[in-house]
């Protein structure tokens, strides 16, 4: 995953640079599927990739929070409710100033 500066950049329609970067999840039943991160962003010290079907299956978007480690940066689920509650109020906060 590429290094953020810091900024929140919403990737959308007016975008003229190439920023499209694929990721593949596992579900819990072993399902392997493609999404690109759209977006990545910082709250609270931490950072979350927005990321929506590679194959525009469904419209729904999924929040991850950005981990790193000895061996790079990796995503994981974001299971604390009030985590959740942060990251969900900070996207909604940016798409509405976008």
């Amino acid at each position: 995953m590429s290094e953020n500066n810091n900024d929140v950049h919403i990737h959308d329609e007016n975008c003229d640079h190439d920023h499209e970067e694929v990721v593949t999840l596992t579900d819990a039943e072993g399902v392997e599927r493609e999404f690109i991160i759209v977006e990545e962003m910082n709250v609270e010290n931490d950072r979350y990739a927005i990321l929506v079907p590679a194959d525009g299956e469904d419209e729904d978007g999924v929040i991850m929070k950005i981990g790193q480690d000895e061996n790079g940066e990796y995503l994981v689920d974001i299971e604390d409710d009030e985590e959740w509650k942060k990251v969900v109020a900070a996207y909604e906060k940016l798409t509405d100033e976008a």
